[in-house]
């Protein structure tokens, strides 16, 4: 990996750090040749503090290791976008990232989605919604819809249009997310379960 220490005067570039799992983005720290040789070697994300004027491993004082899975290179060969597993919060204030933003998984919209259904859920006194009147009428009903959708999903994955699958299998997913949050789930529950048996 060529990376173009050189660029800068004082032979920095700039490390953006990304959880391997979540896919966030938990800090930016800066490194020199030494730091990304010892990061390498090591497999601890390790950076040149320029407040420190030293090597400094993320960790080596609240063991919040940041354990090292990839480093990609920028286009320019000035960047680098480090790939790692933190172990505990990443900022020396104590959050998970440095803009003080929670750690957890998202799935673009289907999250934005679950987070719709929740607060539909806890409007109970909200007439005008569909899924609030699902979960006025009980798990039984709603398990029942989820049983419908899938068995349109079926019969429309028999058939030539896929136009309609997809909007049967849309209902199937938003059914079984409104599902999950009557059970008191999310969908990073199902992911958990699923990594654990891969």
């Amino acid at each position: 990996m060529e990376v173009a220490f050189d660029k800068s005067k004082d032979g920095l570039v700039p490390a953006i750090i990304q959880d391997y799992t979540t896919k966030n983005v938990l800090m930016l720290g800066y490194m020199s040749e030494e730091a990304l040789s010892r990061t390498l070697e090591t497999r601890k994300v390790t950076f040149f503090s320029r407040s420190k004027n030293r090597l400094w491993t993320k960790g080596e004082e609240s063991g919040n290791y940041l354990n090292l899975v990839d480093v990609d290179l920028d286009c320019d060969k000035d960047t680098l976008l480090i790939t790692a597993n933190p172990e505990g919060p990443v900022c020396h204030k104590g959050s998970d990232t440095c803009w003080n933003k929670k750690n957890d998984q998202n799935f673009g919209f289907l999250t934005q989605l679950e987070a719709i259904i929740l607060n539909r859920k806890e409007s109970l006194d909200n007439d005008q919604s569909y899924v609030n009147s699902l979960f006025k009428k009980g798990i039984n009903k709603i398990a029942q819809k989820v049983g419908e959708e899938a068995v349109e999903t079926v019969i429309e994955a028999m058939d030539n249009n896929d136009q309609l699958f997809l909007q049967e299998s849309a209902d199937l997913l938003f059914h079984y997310l409104i599902l999950l949050q009557a059970k008191g789930f999310q969908l990073n529950d199902v992911v958990d379960v699923l990594k654990s048996r891969h």
